[in-house]
């Protein structure tokens, strides 16, 4: 997982890309293809098409430097995210209504429930590997190890209330997964041309 990303090391990579460096798009990708891999493979859990995504979004991005608002996106760190899981549910969707077309497998219902199952996943899993460490650890604790808030205290070193907290503050974090519309339709790659 990339650490967290501070403001001014976004403004100069956009600043970077959108003077066409190309090493600039090499660090952008040295630091950020594991999570566009990830989530896309968490989406469509297939290889080809999680590499396929890949090469999307680090596509769009070269060619759209722009498009990153920091207001309205926050870091580049989840721009890049929202971008992949945008493009990830649009191949899903893509490839499931084809299904349909052809083999008259499923209904479209169906591929709505499995598309929302797969954002939602995709955007639980950013949640999680983007807070904080002190909030995962005792959210790992609690939920994979199946430890109580006076367990997860205790392997924490923390006080009850601490791990409490923690603990509500994870889930809070985590409930907004399923609260959170799913993204518009994906970004084209008609930027500016090289």
């Amino acid at each position: 997982m990339a650490k967290d990303t501070p403001p001014r090391w976004d403004r100069k990579m956009q600043q970077r890309l959108a003077r066409g460096e190309a090493a600039a798009l090499g660090e952008l990708y040295d630091r950020f293809a594991s999570l566009v891999h990830n989530t896309a493979h968490l989406v469509l859990e297939n290889q080809e098409a999680a590499d396929q995504v890949t090469r999307e979004v680090f596509g769009y991005v070269w060619e759209n430097p722009d498009a990153f608002d920091p207001r309205q996106e926050g870091s580049m760190r989840s721009w890049i995210a929202r971008l992949t899981r945008r493009q990830a549910v649009h191949r899903l969707r893509q490839t499931g209504t084809r299904e349909i077309a052809e083999r008259g497998e499923g209904s479209t219902e169906e591929l709505e429930q499995r598309v929302r199952r797969a954002a939602v996943a995709a955007r639980a899993d950013y949640i999680v590997t983007s807070m904080p460490a002190p909030l995962r650890k005792a959210l790992e604790l609690a939920y994979f190890e199946r430890r109580d808030y006076r367990q997860t205290a205790a392997r924490l070193g923390v006080t009850e209330d601490e791990a409490r907290r923690r603990l509500r503050l994870g889930l809070q974090l985590l409930s907004t997964a399923h609260t959170r519309p799913l993204d518009g339709p994906p970004p084209s790659a008609h930027g500016r041309s090289r």
